[in-house]
């Protein structure tokens, strides 16, 4: 490669929304998201706290085009595991739970446990 060579940018990516109306509920808007060479329909939403975030989504930050005020640039600023990925982490079998009843049970049955020194 010459010096002279003209220094190329990277290539940013299509990441787009479009605007398309308020949701049932009209917390949040219906979109179609442009990116990748798929389109797809979904839902945005402001983050509230005390909220769960939906498995499989993004926290995404949406930055209104000046040249067309419909369609937001989005960036994405957290991937939330899918429901899969909670799968892969839970373990077999029921959940271990001690009580203070089951404790108190234990004890009766086996005697109180002993610290060793």
């Amino acid at each position: 490669m010459s010096v002279d060579a003209p220094e190329k940018k990277p290539v940013k990516e299509l990441d787009v929304v479009l605007m398309h109306g308020a949701t049932e509920d009209g917390e949040g808007a219906r979109v179609l998201r442009a990116r990748s060479g798929r389109v797809e329909a979904g839902e945005v939403r402001p983050l509230r706290e005390g909220r769960s975030l939906a498995a499989g989504g993004e926290v995404v930050r949406l930055e209104q085009r000046k040249d067309a005020p419909a369609f937001y640039d989005v960036h994405v600023e957290h991937v939330i595991p899918g429901a899969d990925a909670k799968k892969a982490d839970a373990r077999e079998g029921p959940a271990q739970v001690s009580t203070p009843a089951y404790r108190e049970s234990w004890e009766r049955t086996f005697g109180a446990r002993r610290m060793l020194n």
